[in-house]
């Protein structure tokens, strides 16, 4: 036996071990913060709040078509509102999504809502990427664990099972 280590998988563990799961836009440099870490959390926070700023803008022209079409007041304060909680549910979701993982069958009955308060989405990625790659903190937990579960396994299966010696 050499005293090298054995063969590594992409992502820079030895083979067999689990596999860090990639994030988008950050692959799996999340693990070790390395290729452009830093460079690709600020691009994610520049380019999500860039998209929430444009949406915002689409949504004013949205609010400037309501006003030239001269709807009733109670129209345009129902579409603001409107706007405003699917927004505030889509930040919560995004934001909750980053820590835990979701329900499925809850996130397909909530892909409208969602689609309508993709502002709220927006800005939950660009707050979230201030601080680390969203959903880096759920995929370490993750990780970790099955890092642990993996090395607890390894440990009890050391050795020849046939040449134990038995307790009389």
């Amino acid at each position: 036996m050499s005293d090298e280590p054995g063969p590594q998988d992409t992502a820079g563990s030895p083979a067999g071990t689990p596999h860090p799961e990639p994030i988008r836009f950050f692959g799996t440099t999340w693990v070790n913060h390395d290729n452009g870490y830093a460079l690709r959390r600020a691009g994610v926070a520049v380019g999500s709040l860039a998209a929430a700023v444009a949406s915002c803008l689409v949504l004013r022209f949205a609010y400037e078509g309501l006003q030239i079409a001269d709807t009733d007041s109670f129209v345009t304060l129902l579409v603001i509102v409107m706007f405003a909680i699917c927004s505030a549910l889509a930040f919560r979701t995004t934001w909750d999504g980053f820590g835990k993982r979701l329900d499925p069958d809850r996130q397909a009955s909530l892909r409208g809502l969602l689609a309508i308060g993709f502002v709220g989405s927006l800005l939950a990625y660009f707050f979230r990427s201030l601080t680390e790659a969203p959903g880096e903190k759920l995929h370490r937990q993750e990780y970790e664990a099955a890092l642990r579960e993996h090395e607890k396994r390894g440990a009890r299966r050391t050795g020849n099972p046939a040449k134990k010696k038995r307790r009389r």
